[in-house]
C-alpha cells in the first residue's frame, strides 16, 4: 500500500465542518485507515461531551479513532468569546484536558483503549501528557532550532515510553493550511534548521525523517494533505518500518482534502497507507 493511512481534522471552528462529521466521513470512505482529531480544543466543550464523542467515535469506527487534544490554539480566548463561552484562564486549561482523558478512560472501560495524542506546551500540559497520554506532540515556534527541539525532547518526562509526534507544517515551499499561518516565513524556518520543515524531494525527506527518528526519537509525523502526493514515495518506503520496537508512520491533516487525497492514493496504489503514529511495544497500544 502507498500513501497516507491516517486522516485527521483540525478544530478550527470557522469555515470547516465539525470533527464528528469529518471523522465519520473519512472512516466510511477510507476503509481500513485510522482517523482522528488534530486536535480538540479542550476549553470549547464540556469535558464529558468531548470524552463521550471520542469514545463513541472509537466504538463506531471499530477502534480506528484516535483522539488528539490540547489546551487550544493561540487566540483561544477570542474563539471562546465568539462562541459565547466563558474564558478559561491559561493556567487552568491543562486541567480540562486531564478531565477529558480521565472521563474517556472511564467510558472506554476495560475492553477498549482509545489512543490519546496530546499537544503540549507549558509544564502543566507536559505533566498531564506524561501521566495520561499515549502520544505527545510538542507545541513550539516554527523557527525553533533543531538543538532547542532536542533539548525540549530530553526535558520531557517520558518514563512511560510515549510516542513522540512531530507537527511539520512546511514542506518545500508550501505551508499547510491550518498548521501554520499564511505569513509563515519559510526562509526563516529553513535558516533555523527547524524540524517544522521537510524538503519536498522524496529522497531528502526520507533521510531527514530517519535522522529525526534516530537523533530525537520522533516516529510519528503530521503533515498537510496538500503534500500527501509529494511525500507518497517516502511513505510507501518507510511506513511501518520498525526500529527498537517502534514503527514509523505518517499522519495527514485536513478534512475533505484528506479524503480526496486518500482516495486518489488508494486508486493509484490499490490501497491506503501513510506515515502516522508509531505503535510502541507497550500494553497501552494493545487494543489499537
Amino acid at each position: 500500500m502507498s500513501g497516507p493511512r491516517h486522516a485527521c481534522a483540525p478544530d478550527h471552528g470557522r469555515g470547516l465542518p465539525s470533527h464528528t462529521a469529518v471523522v465519520l466521513a473519512a472512516a466510511a470512505t477510507l476503509t481500513g485507515a485510522r482517523v482522528g482529531t488534530w486536535v480538540y480544543a479542550a476549553p470549547v466543550r464540556p469535558a464529558y461531551i468531548t470524552a463521550w464523542e471520542a469514545h463513541s467515535l472509537s466504538v463506531v469506527t471499530d477502534g480506528r479513532f484516535e483522539m488528539g487534544i490540547g489546551t487550544g490554539r493561540p487566540g483561544i480566548a477570542d474563539q471562546l468569546r465568539r462562541l459565547g463561552l466563558p474564558d478559561v484562564p491559561a493556567g487552568q486549561r491543562a486541567e480540562l484536558v486531564r478531565q477529558v482523558i480521565t472521563t474517556l478512560r472511564e467510558l472506554d472501560g476495560d475492553e477498549r483503549h482509545t489512543p490519546v495524542a496530546m499537544a503540549v506546551g507549558g509544564p502543566k500540559a507536559h505533566a498531564v501528557a506524561s501521566e495520561l497520554a499515549d502520544i505527545v506532540n510538542f507545541v513550539m515556534p516554527h523557527i525553533e532550532t533543531r538543538t532547542q527541539t532536542a533539548q525540549r525532547v530530553r526535558a520531557f518526562d517520558n518514563r512511560h515510553g510515549l510516542e513522540l509526534s512531530l507537527h511539520v507544517p512546511v514542506i518545500g515551499d508550501a505551508v499547510a493550511p491550518f498548521m501554520a499561518g499564511p505569513d509563515t516565513d519559510i526562509e526563516a524556518v529553513r535558516a533555523a534548521d527547524s524540524v517544522s520543515y521537510l524538503p519536498s524531494d522524496p529522497g531528502a525527506a526520507k533521510e531527514e525523517i530517519l535522522r529525526r527518528r534516530e537523533e530525537m526519537g520522533f516516529t510519528y509525523f503530521v503533515f498537510g494533505a496538500s503534500v500527501a502526493g509529494a511525500l507518497g514515495p517516502v511513505v510507501a518506503e518507510l511506513a511501518g518500518q520498525e526500529t527498537a520496537g517502534k514503527s514509523l508512520w505518517m499522519r495527514c491533516q485536513s478534512w475533505a482534502m484528506a479524503v480526496r487525497m486518500f482516495r486518489r492514493a488508494a486508486r493509484a496504489a490499490g490501497g491506503i497507507a501513510a506515515m502516522a503514529p508509531t505503535r510502541a511495544a507497550s500494553p497501552r497500544y494493545a487494543s489499537s
